[in-house]
């Protein structure tokens, strides 16, 4: 049964994330309508605590693990992907990328697991449908990524990027990100948001920078 029931329907993080490690900020949401399936189930890899590993994880046995971090006002496509679990036990400067396991090939087997860190999602940023998202990159707030990117490195605020880590464009000039990275909307109070929306919905930076220290 599909969990969306058009491709008209998309539904927030926050009221259906339960995997512990998976932080969602306010109002961001994820679109999975031609894909079907929910955003844990479908979007979500290789992260301890989710539904096939929940016991595992309430035993403690893995410590703390790299978590996925989404901020607020984010708009995420169906089928969408993120990878955690660093380099999943593969070591490419090993002679050998293969995980061997200790009970099969002997005590002198070295664990190649290595973290990548958290994978974090800045706010406001637009993730295009089966992208991917490798871990450990950190993808700047007001940033655009195209549909089937593969993203392996870190994203700058408000840039567009396609395909493997291409940099289109960058969204604004460099005064205009300045005045929306210093302004942070995505925490302002709602009633603040709401006198806003006029501004917001057009291009006028500077309209909106002047109604911040107005409104401040």
């Amino acid at each position: 049964m599909n969990e969306f029931s058009s491709w008209l329907e998309s539904k927030k993080l926050k009221q259906q994330i339960t995997n512990p490690n998976i932080e969602v900020g306010e109002y961001s949401y994820y679109s999975g309508f031609y894909h079907g399936k929910s955003f844990e189930e479908q979007s979500v890899r290789y992260l301890l605590g989710d539904s096939s590993t929940i016991d595992v994880w309430e035993a403690g046995v893995f410590g703390e693990v790299d978590k996925l971090i989404i901020g607020k006002f984010c708009s995420i496509a169906s089928g969408a992907c993120f990878m955690l679990a660093g380099n999943q036990g593969h070591r490419m400067d090993w002679i050998s990328t293969y995980p061997f396991s200790p009970e099969e090939f002997g005590d002198h087997v070295k664990s190649g697991f290595e973290r990548a860190g958290n994978t974090v999602i800045g706010n406001d940023v637009w993730i295009g449908s089966e992208a991917m998202i490798m871990p450990g990159v950190t993808i700047g707030d007001g940033a655009v990524i195209g549909s089937r990117a593969v993203i392996t490195k870190d994203v700058a605020p408000y840039s567009v990027v396609v395909g493997n880590n291409k940099l289109v464009k960058q969204r604004f000039d460099d005064a205009a990100v300045a005045q929306l990275l210093t302004m942070k909307w995505w925490d302002w109070p709602l009633e603040k948001l709401k006198g806003a929306m006029p501004l917001m919905c057009s291009a006028d930076i500077e309209g909106l920078y002047q109604y911040h220290l107005a409104n401040k």
